[in-house]
């Protein structure tokens, strides 16, 4: 891991490779669609229902399916092309996307249509995600998996900066119709530019060979399947492989306490960012009183923070990230705590682009980590189980953080999200250790 945490970032090298290049935009374009997507539903449910529960209704639909959904998804995703997944997970969302924004063009929206639709996209995200996260690592060189990191999270963060501000200035014109017409059509560009990456079939097994894939049992299910008899052959066949590599990944995980520990910080960061939304929005719509436009300065302040982040981190040492990486989770911490005092709206904008430099810094050490120390057969289901603890902390936070903001006071909703990053500090220092 030394070797890949201290090489020098070299932009000449990851620029060059043409897979890249695609893969950044359709990161950049995905996300600047989803962005949109979550602030302008989020906002138009609070300023319809002007309920906190309503609003953390909405996350967790959309991570709901990451309790379910990665079991399966990091076994396909270790398995199969991740370039064909990728494809046909962003136009099945499209799609479904698309049809919501026709129900609201014609009048006829109410929210359990907003709910289905993030239901579905969600049941997409939880394995979208892990997947694209596992498709960076086939595209560029080991020695720049860092670099890579901050690229992709420049380009994520850059789509949210400029869907936030389209938000703000576009809700009261385009209305939620609009909003949701513009995040379905960049699933579409976003699959075109995920297949673009390269061409032919690329399995992430290919370049090693598992004793049990010449064994028996998967001959038999390989002459069942191409000759379609012996269905129940078939079927127990599949069982058996998806089951063998279920407890494979588990059994890796639990002689990876590092890993543990950079997965669970990165978790706990990813789960506080979404769920904080719920409190965020209240936030504006109660303190600041800035309305959509208010909201798209936040999202936009925290974006430019990220993409501050990205750079710094990309060009740090490796002696100095780890240590960074504790702090940044410390300040997160201490932050939150500090942010619903602060009552006007320029205070409140550097507050979230400081947010978003940590989360930069500490997501970037902790998957550019990962990426160095896990093979390439296991990333997939790496990446899974990562989604699904960050699944189950985010359902938590985004039921406690309803009822907590609404029923006893924001200022305790934001302390029990500043006790999350407290969580999240003691991870980075166990991980720091290990490392060490």
């Amino acid at each position: 891991m030394a070797t890949a945490v201290t090489t020098r970032v070299d932009w000449k090298l990851i620029w060059a490779q043409r897979g890249f290049r695609f893969f950044f935009v359709a990161m950049f374009v995905s996300l600047f669609g989803s962005g949109m997507n979550f602030v302008g539903v989020s906002w138009y449910i609070m300023a319809a229902t002007h309920s906190t529960v309503k609003v953390s209704l909405q996350v967790i639909v959309v991570t709901l399916p990451g309790l379910i959904i990665p079991f399966l998804g990091g076994v396909l995703i270790d398995r199969f092309d991740r370039r064909y997944l990728g494809v046909v997970l962003d136009l099945a969302r499209g799609v479904f996307v698309l049809a919501t924004a026709y129900i609201a063009w014609r009048g006829s929206l109410e929210l359990w249509h907003l709910y289905a639709m993030t239901l579905i996209t969600g049941t997409g995200s939880a394995m979208y995600w892990a997947n694209v996260n596992a498709l960076v690592q086939e595209v560029i060189p080991p020695s720049q998996f860092t670099g890579a990191n901050a690229a992709v999270l420049v380009g994520v963060q850059s789509g949210m900066l400029i869907a936030g501000a389209f938000v703000g200035f576009l809700y009261d014109r385009a209305g939620i119709a609009g909003i949701l017409s513009i995040d379905g059509l960049t699933y579409f560009v976003s699959a075109f530019c995920l297949y673009r990456i390269r061409s032919g079939y690329v399995s992430p097994r290919d370049h090693l060979k598992y004793p049990r894939e010449y064994s028996e049992a998967t001959e038999a299910t390989a002459e069942a399947l191409e000759s379609g008899e012996n269905p129940e052959v078939a079927e127990a066949g599949l069982s058996l492989a998806v089951y063998s590599d279920l407890k494979e990944g588990f059994a890796y995980l639990k002689k990876q306490p590092l890993v543990r520990s950079l997965g669970v910080t990165h978790s706990i960061m990813m789960a506080g960012v979404v769920s904080s939304n719920v409190v965020l929005v209240a936030l504006v719509n109660d303190v600041l009183h800035a309305g959509a436009r208010g909201l798209g300065f936040l999202e936009a302040g925290w974006a430019v923070g990220a993409i501050t982040g990205g750079f710094i981190v990309s060009q740090l040492r490796g002696a100095v990230r780890m240590p960074l990486y504790v702090a940044v989770c410390a300040v997160l911490a201490i932050g939150h705590m500090a942010t619903p005092f602060v009552a006007f709206l320029l205070g409140a904008v550097v507050l979230q682009a400081i947010f978003g430099l940590c989360r930069a810094i500490g997501g970037v050490t902790a998957q550019s980590g990962l990426m160095s120390i896990v093979p390439r057969h296991f990333m997939g289901r790496t990446q899974s189980a990562m989604a699904i603890f960050t699944t189950c902390v985010q359902l938590t936070m985004s039921i406690a953080l309803g009822v907590v903001a609404q029923g006893v006071s924001l200022i305790a909703g934001y302390a029990l999200l500043a006790l999350l990053y407290a969580g999240a500090t003691l991870s980075a220092s166990r991980a720091r250790q290990l490392m060490r």
